[in-house]
């Protein structure tokens, strides 16, 4: 498959090719270059006239199964302790059924925003098996996913947040934990799924499974993943359930390891972000929600500058309700100048974190994030209006996220086109929103 003529194609953040033309083949990048030096044989020519050609966009973190819950008006106000309480309850009627459709309906979104790689955080589990039905569902499709086999142990009878009805023990939440790893986990280059190991949060597993979960993502060497320093309601409860601040339990427990990659890390301290960095622990920023629920945001330029993995994530579609890494990246331009001044980021850089930050968070930057030579073929043709573009000329980069909105023209996935003009080539898509629709009425408690 050739790309041509593409305004300027960006392979990774030292090099731009104007003009630029890329090469794939057997799901991989096999040659890059500018105008007048493209292959003369190809199987397939996709033209990128115009446009802007990147590597495709990574999500760090999401929970797609809050897609069946977006916008949800009883909760759409509070907290975030006030949203997962009022939420908890209706996430308690996930089944097979809603899960494959909510990742179903997720992947084709992500896809339509440029996202070519994403994680999955499925923390709740009132049924058994709930992993294996989103990971199924990213099989067919063919895209590439790092399922994470979230848990909460730790019930409102136990002091934490959630009822019963979506908690398990930590016996279950390890026992399946090895299962889900040993049934679907592809630990070769190239991979379109992997998993890693996620309980949900300090607040909301006991220590002992913290503890337990890092030694078994060690012995099976797959990634760890959690929610850390999100909310100053969690810094009072580590402090009155472990006797210290958030990072120091995680510390304690044994996750300070460059196997981790932790969402938010909105409150840590200085000398806490600093022992972050040293230990090759990656963050994902997810800034929309961030500002929709209004706790704080990431000191993401400091992180970066002590060598931090830093990507992006659209968090739950509940809480950010959508699952575009092209409106996440925009997101992250605006609130890190907002918070830095106009120094603090570029678009650029938002790009980078997209993308080679998001890959060294999924452990995978030697593969994925850019686009030289060996690459996987994951790679978007962006489409913005001309009317939007009007009177754009010097720097197309700056452009695509500053200009906006833009979506995806194309997105290839491992060599494999999956949205075409801007539309996702799912054939089954219509029929499976009908049946969103039906199941997410269900679980809202809605006639």
């Amino acid at each position: 498959m050739l790309v041509k003529d593409a305004q300027l194609l960006v392979v990774d953040g030292a090099t731009e090719i104007p003009g630029g033309w890329i090469a794939l083949r057997d799901g991989r990048v096999a040659a890059v270059g500018g105008p007048g030096s493209e292959p003369a044989s190809v199987a397939r020519t996709v033209a990128a006239t115009g446009r802007l050609v990147t590597p495709g966009l990574i999500n760090t973190h999401h929970h797609l199964y809050q897609n069946l819950t977006r916008s949800f008006a009883p909760a759409v106000n509070g907290t975030l302790f006030d949203w997962l309480t009022t939420l908890y309850p209706l996430w308690s009627g996930l089944d097979a059924e809603a899960v494959h459709l909510s990742t179903y309906v997720g992947i084709a979104e992500l896809l339509m925003g440029g996202c070519t790689a994403s994680m999955d955080h499925l923390y709740v589990h009132p049924r058994p098996r709930l992993v294996d039905a989103g990971i199924r569902t990213a099989q067919e499709i063919g895209f590439r996913f790092h399922a994470t086999r979230g848990s909460m142990t730790r019930s409102v009878e136990d002091g934490g947040l959630p009822p019963r009805s979506v908690t398990q023990t930590d016996d279950e939440v390890l026992a399946d934990s090895e299962r889900v790893v040993t049934a679907y986990h592809d630990p070769s280059p190239g991979a379109l799924i992997r998993v890693a190991l996620a309980p949900c949060s300090p607040f909301s597993v006991t220590k002992e499974l913290m503890v337990q979960t890092a030694e078994l993502a060690e012995r099976l060497d797959v990634r760890l993943h959690t929610h850390l320093a999100e909310d100053p309601d969690e810094d009072a409860f580590c402090q009155e359930t472990h006797g210290c601040r958030p990072v120091e339990y995680f510390e304690s427990v044994g996750w300070m390891t460059d196997r981790t990659w932790v969402a938010h890390c909105i409150y840590a301290h200085d000398d806490e972000r600093a022992r972050l960095a040293a230990a090759g622990v990656g963050v994902a920023h997810c800034p929309s929600s961030n500002m929709l629920i209004g706790g704080g945001t990431a000191a993401v330029r400091e992180m970066r500058a002590l060598g931090m993995p830093v990507g992006i994530g659209c968090d739950g579609s509940a809480s950010t309700d959508h699952a575009s890494l092209w409106m996440e990246a925009r997101a992250a331009l605006l609130l890190a100048r907002y918070r830095g001044g106009p120094g603090a980021m570029a678009a650029r850089d938002a790009l980078d974190m997209a993308t080679r930050g998001s890959a060294r968070c999924l452990g995978r930057d030697d593969e994925l994030g850019h686009l030289r030579p060996g690459a996987c073929g994951d790679l978007v043709v962006w489409n913005t209006h001309e009317v939007a573009l009007a009177g754009s000329f010097t720097d197309p980069v700056e452009a695509w996220l500053r200009c906006g909105p833009s979506r995806a023209w194309t997105t290839i996935v491992g060599g494999r086109v999956l949205v075409d003009r801007g539309e996702p080539q799912l054939p089954e898509l219509a029929e499976k929103l009908r049946d969103h629709a039906r199941v997410a009425r269900r679980i809202q408690r809605l006639k």
